[in-house]
């Protein structure tokens, strides 16, 4: 009945499933175990009707043309350049930390030397890891990355982490670098914004084909059977292909131990006035539990609503209680051994394809794990 099978309707299982089935001439199964598609990108409008997302704000930003011309197929865009501010003892900073940033902490003129010393140890446009500033010799920039490292990344990255800069890995923070610029966007890639209708409206216009079966509310282990050498589907060996883009070690039944992950706990609150902060996210850097504040109509390009939502995010480490979401993998070289452990159970399986944050343990951006997606369904169509 089915060619292909895809476990999961996130961005991830939508795209190679969409692509599997209009240029792969397959008939695909998508089964998805929560109640809606959409994956972590899943929105809706609150009983206000403002649009919100239900798992944390989710920013589409991209260079790649291949990807914006893909989705852009089955949406339309409201494009802005995404801003973020940081509340460091009551004021307000860009980030990440730029030279407009600088400016704000120092005075004209001190910025205007350090700003002159930045530009001329790294180049202005570039990047600077934090913990690659940290190691500078020179005394003034070694000043600024202690300001950096206090104020923005320390105190925030322990709540966001439960560790300190110093114990994740380097990845993870070079993802919000010191900027050698003047450019107050939270990204620099040549798109950026969100699905003029949401996410949810995107995911449905893409999952509409023909030969596409959404199956939602379905463990697929209720259906597929994964033993040491094959799948078997409805107790019957199945050949063709399958995308897993779950969480491996709940694919295995956490036969060595749960993988750790960062879970989040969300606090969304409705007030009857225009604005509670007047932009979109503001991080709480070195007070408050909470890490950050979102205010959706600022994202959504909401303008009339009645009142305002905002959201604000808690986060914890992930234990596999009943309820908790997994959303950040923990990167470590432990950890990563034991993700191994579980990849090397599929090996064996030829026509199993593992993708995505859950399924690989490793973190993507929307616009990294739909160009994944798009690439894995071409190869697997030739």
């Amino acid at each position: 009945m089915y060619d292909s099978i895809v476990i999961g309707a996130g961005a991830a299982g939508s795209t190679v499933a969409r692509k599997l089935a209009e240029e792969g001439k397959r008939k695909v199964l998508v089964i998805e175990k929560r109640s809606h598609i959409g994956g972590n990108c899943y929105d809706k409008s609150d009983r206000h009707g403002i649009m919100i997302h239900e798992y944390g704000p989710h920013i589409f930003h991209t260079n790649e043309e291949e990807v914006y011309t893909f989705l852009s197929r089955f949406t339309d865009w409201y494009l802005f350049g995404h801003e973020v501010v940081a509340n460091v003892h009551g004021e307000l900073i860009p980030v990440p930390f730029n030279l407009n940033t600088l400016h704000k902490v120092y005075g004209k003129e001190k910025a205007d030397e350090l700003e002159e010393i930045l530009i001329r140890e790294y180049g202005e446009g570039s990047r600077v890891p934090i913990m690659q500033l940290r190691e500078n010799p020179n005394p003034e920039i070694k000043a600024i990355a202690d300001y950096v490292y206090e104020n923005i990344f320390l105190h925030y990255t322990m709540k966001q982490w439960g560790q300190t800069p110093e114990e994740i890995s380097p990845e993870v923070t070079a993802r919000v670098p010191v900027l050698i610029s003047h450019d107050n966007r939270y990204f620099q890639d040549k798109y950026q914004g969100m699905p003029k209708d949401g996410y949810t409206a995107m995911f449905e216009k893409m999952l509409d084909h023909p030969d596409i079966t959404v199956k939602m509310g379905t463990d697929c282990k209720d259906h597929l059977t994964f033993s040491e050498d094959k799948v078997l589907f409805e107790g019957e060996e199945f050949t063709g292909e399958v995308i897993y883009t779950g969480a491996i070690d709940e694919l295995f039944s956490y036969e060595y131990g749960h993988l750790p992950y960062r879970s989040l706990n969300f606090k969304f609150e409705h007030y009857d006035k225009e604005s509670y902060q007047g932009r979109s996210v503001v991080n709480y850097t070195v007070s408050e539990d909470f890490t950050r504040i979102t205010e959706f109509k600022y994202l959504t390009g909401q303008e009339k609503t009645d009142g305002t939502t905002i959201v604000k995010e808690y986060s914890f480490a992930y234990t596999g209680a009943e309820g908790e979401i997994p959303y950040y993998a923990v990167i470590n070289d432990e950890n990563n051994a034991l993700y191994q452990k579980y990849a090397k159970r599929v090996q064996p399986l030829d026509n199993v394809y593992l993708l995505g944050r859950l399924a690989e343990y490793k973190y993507y951006n929307i616009d990294a794990i739909v160009k994944k997606a798009l690439q894995l369904a071409d190869m697997i169509r030739r």
